[in-house]
């Protein structure tokens, strides 16, 4: 491995992640969280220490002025303010991103918004995405990165993409059954997922892209997420030839992350039997702590008395609840009566840190 020493009194015997021509000192990227979870402050402190920092767009815009009117173009205005923040703070070390769900409603607007602010990356899950090169112009700045959990997926995906667009993916990111958020599995798969050999998923994905590499004559540097907690998780994805890894929960847990305190705390004060698996109104499991709202919803419908336009498939008069008021409550502070996303070692966290220490512990092990 090649080292690389960090101005930031720190060194690292991990190899730098190239996405296309960009170059990120640490191959470490921090997960995207909505709603308002992973925004410009968290973003930018990750990529002021060398890695990537992705902000969520998933209602990014909940705390601008008219948000209760016009959703669309309250997000629209954040992407930009949050995306031109963060650069701001990271003065240029670094990668900022943008995680942009399938699923939203306006998917197509916040991925052109993005592209147009100049995002490094937009990494995409939460569905297929499968017409996103044609929102992304091939030899514009930002690079596409799909979110999938198959070996299946990442080569419909790679395969659509190279017949309809002769176009490839500039990162690919493999995300776990232990991450938190939506899921890419089966209730029945969550529930034995200690039977499951991802270690091999994640090498059949990465000889699944070979193929794509060498018919397009350039590297698709494969990342790692779910569950990658410490050193010792991220050197476990590299051995089995990863590029880079994902890491989610961690980052909430810092004095840079955008939630507000009392959901930070939340996290530092859960215990591994708190985290359940839900269904979510996106309608895939996710991960997220068992509070007092999870146990309301599991007792019956709560009704929505407003549609914040978020998701593109969900009938308001049928979902068990409105996820967009759930996590904006919880990012609020209203951890009893909100909607918690997190990742199976939650539990393992004790501690709020800072971005700078958190980084120096994963590069340094």
């Amino acid at each position: 491995m090649e080292d690389i020493v960090l101005d930031r009194e720190y060194k690292s015997s991990l190899r730098c992640l190239k996405i296309g021509d960009k170059v990120a000192e640490l191959p470490i990227i921090q997960g995207g969280m909505g709603v308002g979870v992973s925004r410009s402050s968290l973003a930018g402190a990750v990529a002021a220490e060398g890695g990537v920092g992705v902000i969520s767009t998933a209602q990014i815009g909940y705390d601008e002025a008219g948000f209760e009117k016009d959703q669309a173009g309250c997000n629209l205005k954040a992407i930009r303010k949050h995306i031109w923040m963060a650069r701001e703070i990271a003065k240029g070390k670094g990668l900022v991103g943008v995680n942009i769900m399938v699923a939203l409603k306006h998917y197509k607007e916040h991925v052109k918004e993005a592209v147009e602010c100049g995002a490094d990356v937009i990494i995409s899950g939460a569905g297929l995405p499968m017409n996103l090169p044609e929102l992304v112009p091939e030899f514009c700045r930002t690079k596409i990165a799909p979110i999938v959990s198959s070996k299946r997926a990442a080569n419909l995906i790679l395969k659509m993409w190279a017949h309809r667009y002769n176009r490839t993916a500039d990162l690919i990111v493999v995300e776990g059954p232990e991450a938190g958020g939506h899921l890419g599995f089966s209730r029945d798969q969550l529930a034995h997922r200690d039977e499951m050999d991802f270690d091999q998923e994640i090498r059949d994905i990465i000889a699944c892209k070979k193929e794509y590499e060498e018919k397009f004559g350039r590297e698709i540097p494969v990342v790692v997420a779910g569950g990658i907690f410490d050193r010792k998780d991220i050197d476990h994805a590299m051995a089995l030839g990863a590029d880079g890894v994902q890491i989610a929960s961690r980052f909430v847990a810092t004095k840079e992350c955008d939630a507000d305190e009392r959901y930070k705390q939340a996290y530092v004060n859960a215990r591994k039997e708190d985290v359940q698996i839900i269904q979510s109104p996106v309608g895939m499991p996710g991960r997220a702590l068992c509070n007092p709202f999870m146990k309301l919803v599991e007792n019956g419908r709560i009704p929505v008395k407003k549609c914040y336009n978020c998701l593109e498939k969900c009938n308001p008069g049928q979902v068990p609840y409105c996820i967009t008021k759930a996590l904006i409550d919880a990012v609020e502070g209203d951890v009893e009566n909100g909607l918690m996303f997190c990742g199976a070692n939650v539990g393992r966290i004790d501690k709020i840190t800072s971005v700078h220490e958190l980084m120096r512990e994963l590069a340094e092990g």
